[in-house]
């Protein structure tokens, strides 16, 4: 191997300025490199800051700024009045899962005629179908409430107003340029709505609409001055769902997941304390991650292999037997569904060194009617992490193909699709992911413009790899003191992610292969050393061996045995006198 064998990307480190460093350590008491690492967040102004620092419930937003909020409340609490039958009716992953447990919970305390319908991902596929309205309408029900669906289902709700149901939307995914016909559709990204913040999950929706409903609620004395639902204690739900959502962990999804994850790691809710069981989590902490990797991919596991009806229940579950009974089920599915990604991923992988994936194109399209039309998303997710572009897979039967699509971060995969309309039976989602309902015959088509698209956006904007650095240090900084004043900066995700430090010149020991070919080494200088640790990158063994490098990382606490010890994730490396990498 040579130098030229490591991974090559651009780091980016922005200007240092000392005078709002000094203003933020004065002001907070941060460490110099945390005040760096907000400067680089870009937060705004000392206001912002201490909400960033210091998020509180009380900075939520007022519900009623929403459009059609109040109007969705009022005609929930008609159907209250009038007894009418109410269905919850979701989507299948955990956004939509959490949002119908949510909003199913809170109704069921106070009213005895409410349940909830999740259609099946491969026989219905996503948002309201007719088939299920005619169901509901023969079932007397008077009022479907939409949760993380119903903005593309125009149709669907005109049939429901014609058979007398009222529809209620409360969804986030990007509107078309006509409303649905529904009796009210909540929804921040419509361009008539005055709320502030836009990117809300679906589930953070419906939270804000639980606030609005009970105010109104206990304006008319619903509850005649006796206690009414505590809403901190649906944040956990809340939590699960936007994390599982990928939206930005800002503004109110910082303060949804940041107070929501203390109540998953106390765990008083039978069904997540179940899930933790399962996770091998009882009693500890989660953290962001610890959801993202363990605990969602369960829930979305039943809407993916089997039906999503399962993770409703265990969330809805006041039964410790039967909520580990579920949960058990969720293992199962799960371990189902990561077989199935491998298949898919491996296959993909074999076709690597072929033209149709090695050639410069915009987008990495591919169908088969052999991979389940559950785990395509994930796997999307994987080549587009992998090769830098968008990837859409379609799973095909009888002629049609069920599309899911994830892009790379600069590029609305949403609004390409959307260009490609013509080609498509259906389509929705948001920036980062979609999902589209098309011929097999015109997949073809479909790509030519698709890939037309993407390559014309990046003809001026060369999509390289680049680490964006939030601040420079040296290794005696990195400290259990700095280790515990970052946890500060938590919850982190989508839009918030974990710190990303750069250290140079240090000296590189002790180098073994551990696990799944990760690579561990040490690293040193000025007395002062590090352990740290390369994910997958155990090739690199004989490029960096008693070398000097510059590397990029983010520290953590490993827990080992009992034992706990500072290490550093190396995110890339580049020896030193190799090639100048930074911009």
């Amino acid at each position: 191997m040579s130098v030229q064998d490591l991974p090559e990307t651009l780091w980016r480190l922005r200007d240092g300025n000392s005078e709002a460093q000094n203003f933020l350590i004065q002001e907070f008491g941060v460490s110099p490199i945390i005040s760096q690492i907000i400067l680089s967040r870009e937060i705004g102004d000392a206001d912002n800051i201490k909400r960033y620092l210091f998020p509180s419930l009380n900075d939520l937003h007022n519900p009623f700024l929403m459009r059609d909020m109040k109007k969705a409340a009022e005609r929930v609490i008609r159907a209250l009045h009038r007894k009418e039958k109410i269905v919850v009716y979701g989507d299948y992953d955990a956004d939509g899962i959490t949002s119908v447990v949510a909003l199913l919970h809170f109704l069921r305390k106070i009213y005895e005629d409410a349940t909830f319908y999740i259609p099946d991902r491969v026989t219905e596929g996503y948002g309201l179908n007719r088939a299920a309205i005619e169901r509901f309408h023969a079932a007397g029900t008077k009022l479907i409430i939409a949760v993380d669906c119903g903005m593309a289902n125009h149709e669907e709700i005109s049939l429901a107003q014609r058979l007398g149901m009222d529809v209620i939307i409360l969804d986030h995914h990007e509107p078309s340029n006509t409303l649905p016909p529904a009796e009210a559709v909540v929804n921040p990204k419509r361009s008539d709505c005055h709320f502030p913040f836009k990117n809300l999950a679906a589930v953070g929706i419906v939270f804000n609409f639980l606030i609005a409903l009970r105010g109104l609620l206990r304006n008319e004395g619903f509850w005649n001055n006796n206690s009414y639902p505590n809403l901190r204690n649906y944040l956990d739900l809340v939590a699960l769902g936007t994390i599982g959502d990928i939206v930005p962990l800002v503004d109110e999804n910082r303060i949804f997941v940041k107070f929501g994850l203390e109540l998953v790691s106390q765990g008083l809710r039978v069904g997540v304390h179940a899930l933790k069981i399962v996770c091998s989590m009882a009693g500890k902490e989660i953290k962001a991650s610890d959801a993202s990797f363990s605990l969602i991919p369960r829930i979305n596991a039943a809407g993916r292999i089997a039906s999503a009806g399962y993770g409703v229940e265990l969330l809805l579950s006041e039964n410790p037997d039967e909520a580990l009974h579920l949960a058990m089920k969720l293992e199962e599915f799960n371990k189902k569904r990561q077989s199935l990604e491998r298949a898919i991923f491996t296959q993909l992988e074999q076709m690597s060194s072929k033209q149709e994936m090695s050639e410069e194109k915009g987008t990495l399209i591919f169908s088969s009617p052999d991979w389940h039309p559950g785990v395509i998303g994930i796997v999307a997710s994987k080549l587009a992490d992998r090769f830098g572009r968008p990837a859409i897979l379609i799973s095909l039967k009888d002629g049609l193909g069920k599309g899911s699509g994830r892009s790379v971060a600069d590029f609305n995969l949403f609004e390409g699709i959307k260009q490609c309309a013509s080609y498509l039976v259906a389509y929705g989602g948001h920036r980062y992911a979609a999902g589209l309902l098309i011929e097999e015959k015109s997949i073809a088509s479909f790509s030519r413009q698709l890939n037309n698209i993407v390559s014309e956006y990046y003809k001026h904007r060369k999509p390289a790899a680049s680490t964006q650095i939030d601040a420079e240090c040296v290794l005696s900084e990195i400290n259990y003191e700095f280790l515990s004043q970052m946890q500060i900066l938590a919850p982190f995700g989508s839009g918030n992610p974990e710190p990303i430090l750069c250290t140079r010149d240090v000296n590189v020991s002790h180098l073994t292969i551990v696990g799944n070919n990760h690579l561990k080494m040490r690293v040193s200088k000025d007395g002062s050393y590090r352990d740290s640790i390369w994910f997958n990158k155990s090739q690199y063994i004989a490029n960096v061996g008693q070398s000097v490098m510059d590397i990029v990382f983010t520290p953590q606490i490993n827990i080992w045995n009992g034992s706990d010890n500072i290490q550093l994730r190396v995110r890339d490396a580049a020896i030193k006198n190799a090639p100048a990498i930074y911009a």
